[in-house]
């Protein structure tokens, strides 16, 4: 059997195990699904270290701090919030009925899919894998876990945990390259969550309609981030700094481009460099600092600086330690580059930042809409008439005021994209209900009124037809 036939029968065999599973149990109780919540939390608890240090090696380095702070706490939160209103999601939702129905009950009931296939990329390789899987269980289904082949020693112990705190038939991991993907996408799953490109995400939408798998995208693009004229460049710069370097910038939601008024856009990059320092000292930074993930990805955003360079664009390095291990790229800024060179045509995901000047709001508004609509959208403003012309004049899957990232840990929220940014949103409430399905159910209590209606048709029809059919 080839390698490419075992892969496949590897993944049948453990769909066919799970659904198997799921529908000699589709309505699990309360007490289960709380259960299998509470064993993830364990698992982050028990297995934190083991799992820092994975991540770490993957990266060539990243700090213990930041793994804890942006995949462990997050995730911590998320089990939290869900264990303490999953009572309240699980309970028949009341609807309404018309005058002439009321002799009727309508409710919805939130029912588990089935099996969901998680494709979870290399930049968040915790949080992007058991994020999901807390709405998922939460929603009472099954799921599929498929890593990304980029951070191998961190899906190997993905594999491994799993398998130790969840049966197979309830939570399993598929390590495995492309064509590993490839074939997973293609599986006749009840749901299928997918975090990465646009480009790749294009490839999974189209494999999964092949057996009609409804797909939730979870893609990026490039998030802009405006500063009103009115707003304090340094204020900004602390915020902007924290949302960009976070994980070296490999964040879907980091902001990818900055747009300032252009007479205070020299201030903003004195403010810019001098936060990196204070963030980023030189005795610190080398253990602190994120690095960049492959050399393929190093190599590319060094492609996107040295055209820049050759385009006669200004660029400011900030002069930090940069980690000893891997390959990482010291935070950089690039002033006012041409809006066709890669670094504005692309995804940066990475330690580069744009900064585009504006002569008016409404100008800055008109770039970001001549744009695909972003994952993300920044705005910097205590002015709330600007608040409100950008929030209406823009489009994006989420929006943080006076501040980066903060939207994606709010647990009450949902969180996607739109357009080229995504299909779909999840986080909380709507993740249950994303991983579910809403079956709606009328109930005649008393006296049916279909009755009234039924052959042979005389003036009772009409009179009802014309009753029902009023303006």
């Amino acid at each position: 059997m080839s390698e490419d036939n075992s892969a496949e029968s590897l993944l049948s065999h453990a769909l066919g195990r799970q659904r198997a599973a799921f529908e000699s149990d589709p309505y699990p109780t309360l007490g289960q699904r709380r259960d299998r919540l509470d064993r993830i939390a364990r698992l982050l608890k028990e297995r934190e270290q083991e799992i820092c240090a994975a991540v770490s090696r993957d990266f060539g380095h990243r700090s213990l701090h930041e793994t804890t702070m942006l995949e462990i706490v997050p995730l911590m939160s998320a089990l939290r919030h869900t264990r303490s209103h999953l009572k309240r999601w699980m309970k028949p939702e009341r609807r309404g009925r018309s005058l002439e129905f009321l002799q009727l009950s309508n409710w919805v009931q939130y029912q588990p899919l089935g099996v969901i296939g998680i494709m979870v990329p290399w930049n968040y390789p915790v949080f992007l894998a058991l994020g999901p899987l807390i709405d998922i269980l939460a929603a009472g289904n099954r799921a599929i876990i498929k890593p990304s082949e980029l951070v191998p020693q961190t899906s190997a112990l993905l594999a491994r945990l799993i398998a130790e705190y969840f049966a197979p038939d309830e939570v399993t991991v598929i390590e495995g390259g492309v064509d590993v993907a490839a074939a997973f996408s293609a599986l006749p799953f009840d749901h299928l969550i997918f975090t990465g490109s646009t480009a790749v995400g294009k490839k999974v939408m189209a494999a999964a309609a092949a057996n009609l798998t409804p797909v939730t995208l979870e893609l990026g693009g490039k998030s802009p981030t405006i500063i009103a004229p009115e707003y304090d460049h340094a204020s900004a710069a602390r915020d902007i700094v924290f949302g960009k370097l976070m994980n070296a910038g490999q964040t879907c939601i980091a902001p990818d481009y900055v747009l300032v008024e252009r007479s205070r856009m020299d201030r903003l990059v004195e403010a810019l460099v001098t936060e990196i320092k204070r963030c980023y000292p030189r005795q610190t930074s080398a253990t602190q600092y994120t690095g960049i993930v492959g050399e393929r990805g190093h190599e590319r955003l060094l492609g996107g600086l040295q055209e820049c360079h050759d385009r006669g664009v200004r660029v400011v390095s900030a002069d930090i330690a940069l980690p000893q291990t891997g390959f990482s790229i010291a935070p950089t800024l690039v002033i006012d580059p041409p809006v066709d060179c890669r670094l504005m045509e692309d995804e940066i995901f990475g330690p580069i930042l744009p900064i585009i000047p504006y002569d008016t709001l409404d100008g800055a508004i008109a770039f970001i809409r001549a744009r695909p609509r972003p994952l993300a959208l920044y705005l910097f403003t205590g002015n709330s008439e600007i608040e409100r012309k950008v929030l209406a004049g823009t489009i994006s899957g989420n929006v943080t005021i006076n501040g980066t990232l903060l939207h994606v840990a709010q647990n009450d929220l949902p969180f996607g994209g739109v357009g080229p940014s995504g299909i779909g949103a999840y986080h909380g409430l709507d993740g249950f209900k994303r991983f579910s399905h809403a079956r709606g159910t009328t109930k005649v209590r008393i006296f049916n009124p279909a009755r009234l209606a039924m052959p042979p048709y005389g003036r009772l029809t009409e009179f009802l037809a014309k009753v029902m059919g009023r303006g």
